[in-house]
């Protein structure tokens, strides 16, 4: 810490928002960064993120939270977002049901961007919205491609199990049907980063009588598609 203002919990937070600068960290290496002791690591920044000043990554680690950005007045333009409106619009056309893009943020995925069927009955998700990580077809994708020993805790009180996650893997999609609310059927694929890490899922969802519950017989490929296309906008290149 390079100057303590005599406030020690506010200097112990700047250290911690200070060891997020350099990108993305696992508690072990913002304990290494921040030279704080790690239970006091670890209890600022979970106070941290509370607030949206922390958050989580895919795979969990702590990160600099999108309240900074707020805050600052100055939202950097994010390619993955920028993007999501005309492939979800494209995705809602083509499908015609609601799109919708989550991005995981602990223990709940957020809805980051939407494109809503103008009439009819819809699934409505709102921007911002927070929706659990243990059911739908969205917490499958954003789980699926975890290490084993991080959806441990998870799995243990989701609507789904290890090996419906590793089906969605190896198919490279999933559905559900009623699984996050009766009557409502979804499916949803990967969006992957230029490191191949999975950092957000695209969605359409909508009631089980349009959807069916085979869900992915439908709409499969669509979702597929349009999450190669946001991939593509996050900076991910085929091999």
């Amino acid at each position: 810490m390079e100057q303590s203002s005599g406030v020690g919990v506010v200097d112990k937070a700047v250290c911690v928002l200070a060891a997020l600068e350099p990108g993305p960290a696992a508690l072990a290496e913002l304990v290494t960064r921040s030279g704080l002791a790690r239970p006091t690591a670890y209890r600022i920044a979970v106070a941290l993120e509370h607030h949206r000043l922390v958050g989580r990554d895919a795979q969990g680690r702590f990160v600099l939270g999108g309240r900074i950005a707020e805050l600052a007045g100055n939202l950097r333009v994010d390619p993955l977002e920028q993007a999501a409106g005309p492939i979800l619009a494209r995705l809602r056309d083509v499908t015609s049901e609601s799109a919708q893009l989550y991005r995981r943020e602990g223990d709940v995925r957020r809805c980051v961007a939407a494109a809503e069927r103008p009439s009819g009955l819809r699934d409505t998700v709102p921007v911002g919205a927070e929706l659990p990580m243990t059911a739908g077809s969205a917490a499958q994708v954003l789980l699926a491609w975890q290490p084993v020993d991080e959806v441990a805790r998870l799995l243990e009180r989701a609507r789904f199990s290890r090996a419906v996650l590793t089906t969605v893997r190896r198919r490279g999609w999933a559905a559900s049907v009623g699984e996050r609310e009766t009557g409502v059927a979804s499916v949803s694929a990967p969006v992957f980063d230029r490191e191949g890490h999975v950092v957000a899922a695209v969605s359409v969802s909508g009631p089980i009588d349009r959807l069916t519950r085979q869900p992915g017989r439908l709409h499969a490929a669509e979702v597929i598609a349009a999450g190669r296309g946001l991939s593509r906008a996050a900076g991910w290149r085929p091999h």
